[in-house]
């Protein structure tokens, strides 16, 4: 039986505004995905012979939902749509936390195409890859895009993405995790959009010690409205030196960035 091992990174999101709603009932968004070293582990395993197309095996942080929605099955089962794919065991060790804005389950799809596109020598191209990986998720493909890892301007839903540079190697990034998992549809749902603002990329390119009072992520209203013990994880890194702290995605985990 032969077996691949990827670690699967993560993202943080330095600003996320949220312009409008879409006609496909998604929304524009702006946002950049900047990539952190916290990551999963994940085993792909041949199994011939194996009654089962997949089996998912989990272990590390508890991860909730039906089996069939987990984005590593659904990644083997949309390959295998179109490509002879043998029966396979994946072992994912989760140490991204599920529902805290850190990506970890779009970056587990990314990684299970891409092993499966390399091991199996199905010869998928970039820009196929790319195009499977929206299927899964408005995110997924900037964990295509972004190997090896690196910031990334996002537009449309998330999948329209440039290359930009933004140089923090001045500063570390720490990570906070309330006791608390968000439902992205949820936040969307109780989201105002606003494309009246000045854009984000501009903002970005401003000094750090800047970012306070201008960079902003739409969702903490929603999440400190509803969970309004998470503004303290905020704060906190504030009051310990942070120039800039922020909640990643649409949460919940926040992230600070503290100078070297």
């Amino acid at each position: 039986m032969a077996t691949t091992v990827a670690y699967p990174f993560s993202k943080i999101n330095m600003g996320l505004h949220v312009l409008e709603k879409r006609a496909d009932g998604y929304h524009n968004i702006e946002t950049l995905f900047f990539p952190h070293s916290l990551s999963d582990i994940l085993e792909i395993t041949d199994v011939p012979g194996a009654p089962q197309d997949v089996q998912l095996f989990l272990y590390g942080l508890p991860v909730t939902g039906p089996y069939d929605a987990n984005l590593c099955v659904k990644a083997y089962r949309l390959l295998a749509e179109r490509y002879k794919l043998p029966p396979v065991h994946i072992h994912l060790y989760k140490q991204i936390p599920p529902g805290s804005g850190l990506g970890g389950g779009s970056s587990d799809a990314a990684a299970c195409l891409q092993i499966l596109n390399k091991h199996y020598d199905l010869g998928l191209r970039h820009e196929e890859l790319l195009s499977h990986a929206i299927r899964l998720g408005s995110d997924v493909p900037f964990f295509i895009q972004s190997t090896p890892p690196l910031p990334y301007f996002a537009s449309g839903k998330g999948e329209v993405l440039e290359p930009f540079s933004l140089d923090l190697s001045a500063y570390r990034i720490e990570l906070r995790f309330p006791p608390v998992v968000i439902s992205t549809a949820e936040a969307y749902t109780a989201i105002k959009p606003d494309s009246n603002r000045v854009p984000l990329r501009d903002l970005l390119r401003q000094p750090v010690d800047t970012w306070r009072d201008a960079i902003r992520n739409d969702f903490e209203t929603f999440v400190f409205q509803k969970y309004p013990g998470t503004i303290q994880y905020k704060q906190s890194l504030y009051e310990e030196g942070a120039m800039y702290a922020s909640m990643t995605g649409s949460g919940s985990a926040f992230f600070g960035l503290f100078k070297i």
